[in-house]
This record gives C-alpha cells, structure tokens and sequence, in this order.
C-alpha cells in the first residue's frame, strides 16, 4: 500500500463509542492505539497480574499488525502504561520477551490510571516496513 487510510479494529469495547481504530495503516506505517487486556465488558481478563495483562496486550497488539500487514518484527515505538511503580519489572519482562532482539524505541510511564479501574497496564506500538 503507498497511500490511503486503512482502518484495522479489534472489537475491543471501546473502538465504537469511544470513535477509535486499534490500528490505522497510512503508506508503509502503521500505528496501533493503546491496548489493554480488556475484555468485552471493559475489565482486564487478568485482574491483578500486570504481567500476564501486559503480555495479552501484545497478543492483540500483534494480531492487529498482522491484520494491519505488518509484523511484531517492523515495531519501532512502543509506549507502555503502568498504574502502578511495582508493574514495572513483570511488564518490561513480558515486553522483553516479544522485542528482545527487535529493541524498538520505548517509553515507559507510570500513570495515576487506566479507563477502568482493573486495568493495569496500557501499551501503544508503531510500525513501519
């Protein structure tokens, strides 16, 4: 693709109302929103383990870039939210393990919250071929 706006969605439970795609295609980018581990009612699948929500992030994270033609190999940027200072260790382990040997750009933040409460871990990630 050399131009146009491809739209990828996910179903997550806030794409429609909230008027977002979980990941936008323009060229040879792509940009993928920040995701969580929520599940269809909003609240994390994993409550309480940062790292296993970290790491379901990244399972939707990856599904929407190979939707989108793209691979966790072309990720160059990644933002990862944690709600909490101790969420840092189990989520850079779970980020290690998928970018290791990819080593993109990444920024991680420790925020007062997430859109709900159970959700302790947000990560963002963009793309280019």
């Amino acid at each position: 693709m050399t131009g146009g706006r491809r739209l990828v969605s996910s179903g997550g439970p806030w794409e429609g109302t909230g008027g977002y795609s979980r990941a936008v295609v323009v060229g040879d980018a792509c940009w993928v929103a920040g995701t969580t581990d929520a599940g269809p009612d909003g609240r994390s699948l994993h409550p309480g383990d940062p790292g296993a929500q970290a790491r379901a992030a990244l399972d939707v994270i990856e599904a929407a870039l190979r939707d989108a033609g793209f691979s966790l190999a072309e990720v160059v940027r990644t933002r990862v939210f944690v709600t909490d200072v101790a969420a840092v260790t189990p989520v850079l382990a779970a980020h290690g393990e998928r970018f290791g040997s990819i080593r993109p750009a990444a920024t991680l933040v420790v925020v007062a919250g997430l859109i709900e409460r159970s959700l302790l871990v947000e990560i963002e990630a963009d793309a280019h071929h």
